[in-house]
């Protein structure tokens, strides 16, 4: 295995364990709540999105299947890095080219 992959792999592993725990612990929209109150808690969501948003666009770029692209993208608006996480951790053993146009 990759460290690459590793990586990718053990940073999945820990964030849907938290995701696990705070869908446990706390109520999401009351906790969504008091983070998009904070101007802080907006700079943070802010932040969060463009990531998504930039991880996007390398899946778009380099996932030969338009479709399954597709499906990332909008999973990782809903899921989070951990999307774009697994998709390195499967990609990183193959050679990421963009597609021909």
């Amino acid at each position: 295995m990759t460290p690459l992959r590793f990586a990718c792999l053990a940073a999945a592993a820990i964030l849907a364990a938290a995701i696990v725990w705070a869908g446990a612990t706390a109520s999401f929209s009351a906790s969504f709540a008091k983070i998009a109150n904070d101007p802080w808690g907006v700079v943070t969501l802010i932040d969060l999105y463009s990531a998504f948003l930039v991880s996007s666009i390398v899946i778009w770029r380099f996932e030969p299947s338009r479709l399954l692209a597709l499906l990332l993208i909008v999973l990782t608006m809903g899921l989070g890095s951990l999307v774009p996480l697994l998709w390195l951790a499967f990609r990183a053993g193959q050679q990421l080219m963009p597609r021909a146009r």
